[in-house]
């Protein structure tokens, strides 16, 4: 829209920068290979709206926000989605004398002409921001419903959704533009997992968002063979089968988004119940400090990845982002004089210069026979997906101990219990102490939406339902020692929290977004020589905390003081 040398003049004049803090972020920005307004934006150095208004100013054009209106249908209507979308622009307001027109480019004089000649009427143009301007195409969308009961309308007359051949059902038109919006709204909505479950009288999709799962739509039970037979034909799986699992994967290209979809069918009593896990491979991969570590487990993690050898374990259960972790490490790991290679099941992000392979169980290629070549390979990193059984642990111990650097995930609760699993699996005391470098413990929680943010202090039940499920007096003595509240001896009834009324942007939700709260247990002499003698997990625990480890429970505290998550959100993951 701008060059960025102007862009640089109006972070200047708007005092937005100083000269040398521009100079190291224009720096920055070049390194990472994006445009210094994104740089500024993705990294919280400013508001999206405080930039896109400075540069409204210096073009001396209107700046709106469209994030909190409502357009009407038929001033929305006069610009066809599809322009909008692909020019990104918008009509947002109607008068007597002119169409006002949001844009993230006014410049696109051709396009303004076209629109004069179309309404007859003169065109005000308004700058607008990213995020402003994704809000208002999303109002484009009608809603499922309204969606399904115009397809379904269509073709019911037809009795397009009871065929018996189950190709020709999957090839059908209504079917295919059902699975196609079924697949578009979860995208739109930033889903991570789609869930089409049948039932005894009808069909019901559900879409995962910021890790829970919520109702989308109830479809005609007819029209259940036709949705999973499509859905068989894109991921290459037997049509006739219906008595066994299927797993399969396709992947949706477009200009604005690459989406793979990781498919699982499973034979339910009323059917086939399909899972759709969402991957966004063109989403930018997140900085340690974005995910959300606190200070002292960013250092100790900083420290265990530049050491040679040893293992980094990330343990947590399933859908708790411990793949999001391991990827950011090896993005920071990944330069042309490090040779990574992995294994895993399955690779859930291309990632450049990383040699990365997919496990086959079927033909014998498990995660220790893939861990074995790879150690042929002459790596220096090494990340193994997940360790599920005795050889892939032993292997990965003695890889660590042959002078690699072993990143890998595993099933456990929290750090301390991770050490004992070892133990379990058959590792030798030993070895775990002299191999494990790190483990961090995670959990996601959703984030508070920044639209309907409001604080609140804690009722006498609320405090006496956390007494009862929590030590709230060593919890405020943490957040304390971490300077987060001024006093352990205030009264927490007192204390600011925060949550989310619910607004638009977060669809009455209150939340928007998910951070990760962490445990990192440091392998130190003291812990090593409890591990020698195969210490229990609470004696662990107590030197984990001993040593400066903060547990999530506690990291989770801090965030919800701090304005980032709820106390409920807090409660839930920890589940305490």
């Amino acid at each position: 829209m701008i060059s960025p040398e102007e862009v640089k003049k109006i972070l200047l004049s708007a005092k937005i920068l100083t000269e040398d803090q521009l100079s190291s972020t224009v720096e920055k920005a070049r390194e990472k290979g994006v445009a210094l307004e994104e740089y500024l934006i993705d990294n919280n150095m400013v508001g999206e709206n405080v930039l896109y208004e400075a540069i409204a100013n210096f073009l001396r054009v209107p700046f709106t926000d469209l994030r909190e209106q409502t357009i009407r249908k038929d001033i929305l209507s006069v610009l066809p989605e599809a322009i909008a979308q692909k020019h990104h622009i918008v009509v947002f307001d109607k008068t007597e004398r002119d169409l006002k027109v949001a844009t993230l480019d006014p410049f696109n004089i051709q396009l303004f002409e076209f629109l004069k000649k179309k309404v007859g009427t003169n065109i005000s143009i308004h700058l607008t921001s990213p995020g402003s301007m994704k809000t208002a195409l999303s109002q484009y969308h009608k809603g499922l419903s309204a969606e399904f009961k115009k397809i379904t309308g269509e073709n019911e007359a037809e009795g397009a959704l009871e065929q018996t051949d189950l190709k020709k059902l999957a090839e059908d038109l209504p079917i295919i533009r059902i699975v196609d919006t079924l697949l578009e709204y979860a995208i739109f909505e930033n889903a991570s997992d789609i869930h089409i479950e049948p039932t005894e009288n009808q069909t019901v999709v559900r879409y995962r968002v910021d890790g829970v799962l919520r109702d989308a739509m109830t479809l005609p039970k007819t029209a259940q063979a036709g949705i999973v037979a499509r859905i068989k034909v894109l991921s290459k799986l037997k049509i006739d089968e219906h008595r066994l699992p299927q797993d399969g994967r396709f992947k949706i290209s477009s200009a604005e988004h690459n989406i793979a979809f990781r498919v699982s069918i499973l034979p339910v009593y009323d059917g086939e119940k399909v899972v759709l896990r969402l991957l966004n491979e063109s989403s930018h991969l997140l900085t340690l400090e974005q995910l959300g570590f606190q200070m002292r487990a960013l250092e100790l993690l900083r420290q265990s990845i530049k050491k040679p050898h040893g293992i980094i374990y990330v343990t947590g259960p399933t859908g708790s982002g411990k793949t999001t972790t391991l990827y950011t490490i090896m993005n920071i790991l990944n330069t042309p004089e490090i040779n990574i290679s992995t294994v895993e099941d399955p690779i859930e992000y291309r990632m450049p210069r990383v040699n990365q392979s997919q496990v086959n169980p079927k033909i014998g290629f498990t995660f220790a026979n893939g861990l074995r070549s790879l150690l042929r390979q002459d790596p220096d990193i090494i990340m193994v997906g997940e360790i599920r059984d005795n050889e892939t642990a032993e292997i990965a111990a003695h890889a660590a101990m042959t002078g690699h650097l072993v990143l890998s995930t595993l099933h456990t609760n929290d750090a301390p219990t991770t050490l004992p699993r070892l133990s379990e699996m058959g590792i030798p005391s030993f070895l775990i102490a002299s191999t494990s470098n790190l483990i961090i413990a995670q959990r996601l929680v959703r984030k508070i939406c920044m639209g309907c943010i409001h604080s609140f202090t804690l009722n006498k039940t609320a405090v006496e339902e956390l007494r009862k499920r929590f030590d709230l007096d060593a919890i405020l003595g943490v957040l304390e020692k971490e300077s987060i509240i001024q006093s352990a001896k205030a009264p927490i009834e007192s204390m600011l929290f925060y949550r989310g009324k619910g607004c638009k942007r977060c669809n009455n939700s209150g939340y928007k977004g998910r951070v990760g709260i962490y445990e990192a247990l440091d392998v130190t002499k003291k812990m090593a020589e409890l591990i020698l003698i195969n210490s229990s997990t609470e004696k662990i625990r107590q030197q984990a905390i001993a040593d400066g480890m903060l547990t999530m429970l506690h990291d989770g505290f801090i965030k919800a003081k701090n304005g980032i998550t709820t106390l409920e959100e807090v409660m839930r993951v920890t589940k305490e």
